[in-house]
């Protein structure tokens, strides 16, 4: 069934800040991020009459954004590091590793894992999808999905204490 316009809309306000959450943690530049989004909106209208209201909404639009970012890594070099070399000094910070917002410290974290445990966490962690939704999305088993899961949490831990020492 083809999404309305009205309906279109309230998955836009819906899910803008989610997208972009993962969208500026996969790229690592707001601008970029901000573009994927549009992108991925602009994808989700074009191909509205392929909506499945079987799978999750949200689900639905990271599929679409995580295919925009796939394509652009592809067109471009690999996501850039902000904090450049090293992290930034920025002293002590909350335990939880994911509480951070956008700093300079966490992108440069979320740098150092490799991509298949990036981009499941973020998913996840930021996308809010399932880990269900994310085994669907990626095509990779549900077990696959939480050692990924399981495995990026403890080396963002370690990456995190690393540099705070």
């Amino acid at each position: 069934m083809a999404l309305s316009l009205t309906q279109f809309n309230a998955l836009v306000d819906e899910h803008t800040s989610a997208l972009y959450r993962i969208a500026y943690r996969m790229m690592g530049d707001r601008h970029e991020a901000e573009d994927m989004v549009q992108e991925t909106f602009r994808s989700a209208w074009k191909s509205r009459e392929a909506f499945c209201e079987g799978i999750g909404d949200r689900a639905w639009l990271a599929s679409i954004l995580r295919r925009r970012i796939v394509d652009r890594w592809r067109r471009k070099a690999p996501p850039p590091t902000l904090a450049g070399e090293q992290p930034l000094d920025v002293g002590v910070q909350p335990i939880d590793p994911l509480a951070s917002d956008y700093t300079d410290e966490m992108q440069f974290a979320l740098s150092q894992l490799p991509t298949e445990l990036r981009e499941t966490l973020l998913l996840v962690v930021v996308g809010e999808l399932t880990h269900q939704e994310v085994a669907d999305l990626l095509e990779v088993p549900l077990g696959t999905v939480l050692s990924r899961v399981s495995r990026a949490r403890r080396r963002l831990r370690e990456v995190l204490i690393a540099a705070r020492t």
